[in-house]
């Protein structure tokens, strides 16, 4: 049995995660060939790409054949399943995004659907069986206008005025609609201050001012009622007033939705209002109305907020930028910018595309993509000429983001990435999705209210005909009913999470946090243990130069010019840093020549200074150069600082032994205040894996203060070690750099990635992206995390709790509908507002 590996990416160039379902219909396909044994996706990634594995016979099939059939069989599949990540406007609240998600599950061919109320929606379908334009047509029948879409492959692009069939428009990665489906002056990344559909003649706040003249019209009618001279149709009139302006939208709707055969909380508000009037309760029924309407437009207006938070990423990357060609400026549409083009950006404005700095100096704001409170100053690149498009490793201090703030100086850049796959769509886009991803309690709560709402349904039922067992009219039966079904309605619990999630969700993007969905949002607050990477994470991830130990006669100072002019003809990265740091200790001392370098393959090198013979290495080095080996005294020395965590250096002139230097990774400065900080919060288990040996391990732990260190761990062995820490711990977050730790942290409770800003990889591999490379958000993302749970919590609790009162309440008449309905819509706005205190979320 032999195995082959092949990048995910290259089958199903739609599918960016190796979690799509798509992938698992591949590996099924696949494993059905004949002798293919079994494909899984691969524990290790390639250039940070997902791969499977084939695990095959020889005997029966070629490698030629597996790569052919896989490619087919992705090909095939590509063919018939499309993704699409869809803008609406027109999503009411949660109740009516989980109608049109139902409604998009029974077309045929769609297999997966997540809407929310904030407008976003994700679809899988099946591409033989239905299309973009028939599920458009069905979103239009339902008043939805589509504002943005787009597929995996690409972020949300406006509908384009376009005949083109949906292959042409698939090939460009965006969608063509109608006419009447382009918005002009709204779009979502405006940002409305109040949904349009709510609007109407007073403008985008009509539902709010109807309200408020619904409610005063009520007042000034109950007013009248107490003065005797004022006859009572007066007050009658008031009332019916109240009843129109109060009930316009409960009415609207609720037509709307029992028109498509539908049936909702708007249309047994509408029924209860209409039976407190024919019971003669005019006052009551207007009340109901009057709170029922402003409740509904305070709790547009609250969740606009968060929607905002959110639709303000699309507004931070400029909408043109200043081309230079042939030694002219033009100002042109960030879309036409292609890679390998230069743009000059100006003193105080906004960056226009990824790139790297080719001319000037400046200092920029990264904070509206990484969250770093202090500006980040730019240089140029050394090699302009070089094509950066494809380098994973370039410099902070080269590299710029669009949608980040330029300082003072004018700055040249030469632009690596389309606008399109730009760091800040890529984040636009996979904030979007976030919204759609359902967290455990939400899922909980929607199959509590599957079960609840046929319950109380039968309960108001039953209600109606308690006259026939109780010796009382059929009007107080009727108002009883009325009065369960006000305080039964699950309003609260229905937004009690979408509007933490998307509140939690918001924050964190705000300060260069990605959580992507209600999961990790909830599993983050819960975790006891977390698993760290050590190089690039909890070190610098480049050694630096800590020891100059001279041996003999000899100086520090004139030791290190030796070791300095020798490894300046090396360009191994432990010789560079001994370079760039011994001159910064030498503060611009003459350092002599060398020459003549010899290089002895993991062992070191050997070069002639000043006509002596320099030998730079390890112990191994020595080993097999002559009988002229270091004393035991010298290796014990070496022994003790390799103990410390040490790379060393042993140097030689001719036959003495003239001192040790010692180079180490060291821990970010920002590590020990860090950990601590977790130590604090509550995280009880720290631990540090990584492939370096046991002591290197053990001295970085001690120094930053780990709880555990394990060392010469190979890929897979950390994936053991993190499957072996959730037996004990439950839940583990495993924190790296998102490409070579992508297993372990796929194998964990959630995974979170470092310096996720440029590395495309890192976005698309972990639960939770931190875009700054800084440790320190860390514990910001925890505390929001636990935040956001709490108030999940908080709001199911009041949600539930006020349903539990009020329906026995309401039965046994100690509540009538006035009050029924002031809880109801209190308790609404309560979980709302409660959920929008994490916009204002702080460490």
């Amino acid at each position: 049995m032999k195995k082959i590996q092949i990048k995910i990416p290259v089958l199903l160039p739609q599918v960016a995660s190796e979690k799509d379902t798509c992938v698992e219909r591949l590996i099924k396909a696949l494993e059905a060939k004949d002798g293919l044994e079994r494909v899984h996706v691969a524990d290790e990634e390639a250039n940070g790409a997902p791969q499977l594995c084939f695990h095959y016979d020889p005997d029966k099939i070629s490698i030629d054949r597996i790569q052919s059939i896989a490619e087919r069989a992705g090909a095939e599949i590509t063919k018939k399943y499309g993704h699409l990540l869809i803008k609406l406007s027109g999503i009411r609240h949660t109740r009516h995004a989980r109608q049109i998600e139902n409604k998009l599950l029974d077309i045929e061919g769609v297999l997966e659907a997540s809407v929310t109320a904030a407008g976003m929606v994700r679809l899988e379908f099946d591409k033989n069986e239905t299309n973009f334009d028939f599920i458009a047509k069905k979103l239009e029948k339902e008043d939805l206008e589509i504002e943005e879409s787009s597929t995996n492959e690409g972020g949300l692009n406006k509908p384009a005025k376009s005949s083109e069939n949906l292959e042409q428009k698939e090939s460009k990665q965006q969608f063509s609609e109608k006419d009447k489906h382009a918005k002009d002056s709204e779009s979502y990344a405006g940002g409305e201050e109040h949904a349009h559909e709510h609007g109407g003649i007073l403008g985008k706040n009509t539902e709010l001012i109807f309200a408020i003249i619904s409610g005063a019209l009520l007042g000034i009618g109950f007013g009248l009622s107490f003065v005797e001279s004022i006859p009572e149709w007066v007050s009658l009139a008031l009332y019916i007033g109240a009843y129109f302006f109060g009930g316009y939208f409960t009415a609207k709707e609720a037509i709307e939705t029992v028109a498509k055969g539908g049936f909702e909380i708007d249309f047994l508000m509408l029924v209860a209002a209409i039976g407190a009037a024919i019971l003669g309760e005019w006052a009551e029924g207007a009340l109901l109305l009057f709170l029922f309407s402003l409740g509904h437009a305070l709790e547009h207006y609250a969740m606009n907020k968060a929607r905002k938070s959110i639709a303000a990423l699309s507004d931070l990357a400029p909408k043109t930028a200043l081309l230079k060609k042939d030694g002219l400026t033009e100002e042109v549409g960030i879309e036409k910018l292609s890679i390998g083009d230069t743009i000059v950006v100006r003193p105080n404005s906004k960056i226009s595309a990824d790139g790297v700095v080719v001319k000037g100096e400046s200092s920029v704001n990264q904070a509206p993509i990484t969250g770093e409170s202090v500006p980040v100053d730019k240089v140029p690149v050394e090699d302009t000429a070089k094509d950066y498009s494809k380098v994973d490793d370039i410099k902070a201090e080269n590299r710029v983001f669009s949608g980040t703030i330029n300082g003072n100086n004018t700055m040249e850049i030469k632009v690596i990435k389309e606008a399109r796959d730009s760091t800040l769509s890529r984040l636009v886009k996979l904030v979007n999705e976030a919204q759609t991803q359902k967290s455990p309690t939400q899922l909980l709560t929607d199959k509590f209210e599957r079960y609840f709402v046929p319950s109380v349904l039968i309960l108001v039922v039953t209600l109606l005909f308690a006259f026939l067992v109780i010796d009382e009219p059929f009007s107080a039966s009727f108002y009883r009913a009325m009065a369960v079904l006000v305080a039964a309605s699950p309003c609260a619990l229905a937004i009690s999470t979408p509007s933490a999630v998307l509140s939690g969700v918001a924050r964190a993007a705000k300060s260069g946090v990605l959580i992507k969905g209600g999961r990790p949002l909830e599993d983050l607050g819960v975790i006891t243990a977390l698993a760290f990477d050590k190089t690039g994470t909890l070190t610098e991830g480049k050694p630096k130069l800590t020891q100059v130990v001279p041996l003999g006669d000899i100086q520090e100072e004139a030791l290190l010019k030796i070791a300095v002019a020798v490894e300046n003809l090396s360009e191994h990265p432990l010789a560079k840093a001994v370079v760039r740091d011994g001159k910064k200790m030498l503060e611009g001392s003459e350092i002599p020549e060398a020459f003549n370098l010899e290089a002895v393959l993991g062992k070191g090198i050997k070069a002639s200074l000043e006509g002596d013979t320099i030998y730079i290495g390890n112990l191994d080095l020595y080993e097999g150069l002559n009988d002229m080996k270091p004393s035991e005294e010298i290796v014990e020395k070496v022994r003790d600082l390799e103990g410390g965590g040490n790379t060393t250096m042993l140097l030689r002139k001719n036959e003495e032994y003239i001192g040790i230097i010692a180079l180490m990774d060291t821990p970010r400065e920002a590590a020990k205040a860090t950990l601590s900080e977790l130590k604090k919060i509550g995280i009880k288990r720290m631990i540090m894996l990584t492939g370096d040996n046991q002591k290197v391990a053990d001295a970085v732990a001690k120094e930053i203060g780990l709880t555990d260190a394990w060392g010469s761990l190979l890929p897979e062995e950390k994936v053991e070690a993190i499957k072996k820490l959730k037996e004990k711990e439950s839940k583990v977050a495993m924190v790296g750099d998102g490409v070579n730790d992508a297993p372990a942290m796929a194998n964990s409770t959630v995974g979170i990635a470092m310096g996720a800003a440029g590395s495309d990889v890192a976005l698309e591999t972990a639960d939770i992206a931190l875009m700054a490379d800084k440790l320190e958000t860390l514990p910001f993302a925890i505390g929001l995390s636990r935040k956001a749970k709490a108030i999940i919590k908080q709001n199911l609790w009041v949600s539930l709790g006020i349903v539990a009162l009020l329906i026995p309440a309401t039965i046994f008449g100690f509540a009538n509908i006035g009050v029924a309905v002031v809880i109801h819509e209190g308790s609404t706005l309560l979980v709302v507002f409660n959920a929008l205190r994490l916009l204002a979320y702080k460490k």
